[in-house]
């Protein structure tokens, strides 16, 4: 699953940049690639087809649905207006939701998780609970689990 974690960090990366500056997911994710391929220091393991894979499948999926998705992060954060959340917080939330909703073949607790690490990582010190709430309420509202009741 580390390929997918990573591939997850890029679809994030590549989401901010678009959030931030406008453009293509594909722009984003190839410019990144590219600085990553272009940096003679990088230590890290060489981006495999896996990776690149999921992570446009996971910047497609949100920016084709993102409307949709920033519908349901909005009604499962109480309180929060889209534009009001971190940057980075917000694409973290959106790829979370874009895996609950869409991708039924991986375990909503998995996209849960997989959020929290990015959160983790990227966001800042409340962002794990932050997200972690949100992303729960919106797989108890999908009917894939959560900790809370389904909402009518």
């Amino acid at each position: 699953m580390v390929g997918r974690r990573r591939a997850r960090e890029f679809a994030l990366q590549a989401l901010y940049a678009v959030d931030l500056g406008g453009g293509s997911g594909a722009a984003a994710l190839s410019g990144l690639w590219a600085g990553r391929l272009d940096d003679e220091d990088e230590v890290s393991e060489p981006i495999s087809h896996e990776e690149m894979e999921f992570a446009q499948e996971l910047v497609r999926g949100v920016l084709e649905g993102r409307e949709a998705i920033d519908t349901r992060i909005e009604a499962a954060s109480l309180h929060w207006r889209l534009p009001r959340m971190p940057m980075v917080d917000r694409n973290i939330l959106r790829v979370g939701a874009h895996e609950i909703v869409s991708r039924a073949d991986i375990p909503a607790s998995v996209s849960i998780n997989e959020a929290i690490e990015l959160a983790k990582r990227f966001g800042g010190a409340e962002s794990r609970a932050f997200v972690n709430g949100i992303l729960d309420r919106i797989a108890a509202d999908a009917g894939r689990g959560g900790r809370r009741p389904r909402r009518s």
